[in-house]
């Protein structure tokens, strides 16, 4: 806990999975937060994600309720397939190789479940939530942020949790500043085990599985929620949304239609899609900066690395963001420390999170190859390896050597531990400084 003349007031825009994960690293540090939302309620939508160690044992150091782990599905088995249902890559042991190597599991959650669980620690940590308040703008003399409604919040710090359309990215860059198209979009499905009748099916629900099926310009990935209650399936496809449209209902015929010829195991679980929509897959240019000049706006999340879904580290990256500042301002002993803080805070976060989204397109390229002679020295790769202990590089990064352990490797507590011993400058105690005058109510 940090004293009492080291205490923040924080105020955090955004309640998604950093806005949320950022409030109670920030709090379990002994700072005053709060989070602001348009949204007029944290609904029940979303689908699929997946949980990997790396943010795992965050959700653990979090102390997250015992329902969230009930509400899990640990996959045993991770499969990659050609698209015609060719096994490319199986291992059978998942999840115990996943456990013993980074001490935390692999899970696969419904984002309503995370993001709840989240939520109601966060409110236990004392956390105030702002729910229905739309940003206006954001003042960085006086660290205020004003909503529309005409409410302004002062703090100390603005945490820039507001995701890939962020206001206060367009306020720190002072103009509008939209995603790109990666030319891609997806259709998220979600089944229940009710819903599926057919015993083979139904048995890939109710054990839970990791399965990819990877073509030409596109690729699907399957997997169990909720203990096996649910399936989520997500197909990857080239973007044919018009420009503007970022989400979309979608046709289940035109669906099927770009997966005639795959295997038959996924388009059995096709036939049970009634409804879908189309997400235009988006990201962003790379900041120059996460940090503002002032030291009163800083970035986490979508809003500074949004990512494609590829390796499944948007959720878990922004985990590790919101962990790593939280856990900086917990050493904190004195507000005169909180810009070195917060360019520590950069340090850490800014170079990973870049290479990772790049690593994203990287895994796009290897899982959406065209069929020729690229392909199939691919396939050739994965097929040398089928049955082995993987060595080198490899085409799928969710069970490379190289690339799996940079991911689920990275423990966001030691690598806070690591940067405060080495640098004692930043984080020894400093001489007292004033309060900022305030200019509104704080609510």
């Amino acid at each position: 806990m940090v004293p009492e003349e080291a205490r923040l007031r924080v105020v955090i825009v955004g309640a998604g999975l950093s806005g949320i994960a950022t409030a109670i690293s920030a709090a379990l540090s002994g700072h005053s937060v709060e989070v602001i939302e348009q949204a007029k309620e944290l609904a029940e939508v979303g689908a699929g994600l997946q949980i990997t160690p790396n943010a795992s044992r965050l959700l653990q150091y979090w102390k997250l309720p015992e329902s969230l782990w009930e509400a899990a599905a640990e996959p045993t088995k991770l499969t990659v397939h050609r698209y015609s249902g060719k096994v490319l890559a199986h291992d059978d042991a998942f999840d115990k190789g996943i456990r013993a190597k980074y001490n935390a599991p692999f899970v696969d959650l419904h984002r309503v479940d995370l993001q709840q669980s989240l939520y109601k620690r966060a409110q236990d940590l004392g956390v105030t939530f702002h729910l229905g308040e739309r940003i206006e703008k954001i003042d960085f003399e006086t660290t205020t942020v004003h909503s529309v409604a005409g409410k302004c919040f002062e703090g100390d710090l603005i945490v820039a949790a507001d995701g890939l359309w962020s206001k206060c990215r367009e306020a720190f860059v002072g103009k509008k500043d939209e995603p790109l198209p990666t030319g891609d979009l997806a259709y998220r499905i979600v089944l229940t085990a009710d819903q599926i009748s057919d015993p083979d099916l139904k048995s890939l629900v109710e054990n839970p599985e990791c399965h990819f099926w990877i073509g030409p310009g596109a690729h699907a990935v399957g997997y169990s929620l909720r203990g096996g209650q649910m399936y989520n399936i997500v197909l990857l496809v080239p973007d044919n949304l018009p420009p503007g449209v970022s989400k979309q209902s979608g046709s289940v015929d035109e669906m099927k239609e770009l997966f005639v010829g795959w295997d038959p195991i996924l388009n059995k679980f096709l036939t049970y899609v009634e409804t879908v929509d189309k997400w235009k897959l988006m990201h962003h240019g790379e900041m120059e900066n996460w940090v503002n000049d002032k030291s009163n706006l800083v970035f986490i999340g979508d809003a500074c690395h949004p990512m494609l879904p590829y390796l499944a580290q948007g959720a878990n990256s922004s985990l590790e963001d919101g962990a790593v500042l939280g856990l900086l301002l917990g050493h904190m002993t004195n507000k005169t420390q909180l810009p070195s803080i917060l360019r520590v805070y950069e340090s850490l976060r800014k170079a990973r999170g870049e290479a990772i989204v790049r690593e994203t397109f990287k895994q796009r390229h290897d899982f959406h190859m065209q069929d020729g002679e690229e392909q199939e020295k691919r396939d050739q790769l994965f097929l040398s390896q089928l049955g082995k202990e993987i060595k080198g590089a490899f085409p799928s990064r969710w069970t490379c050597p190289e690339v799996q352990p940079w991911l689920y490797g990275y423990d966001a507590i030691k690598e806070v531990e690591k940067a405060v011993a080495q640098n004692p400058d930043v984080f020894a105690k400093a001489k007292a400084s004033k309060s900022p005058r305030s200019y509104c109510t704080i609510l």
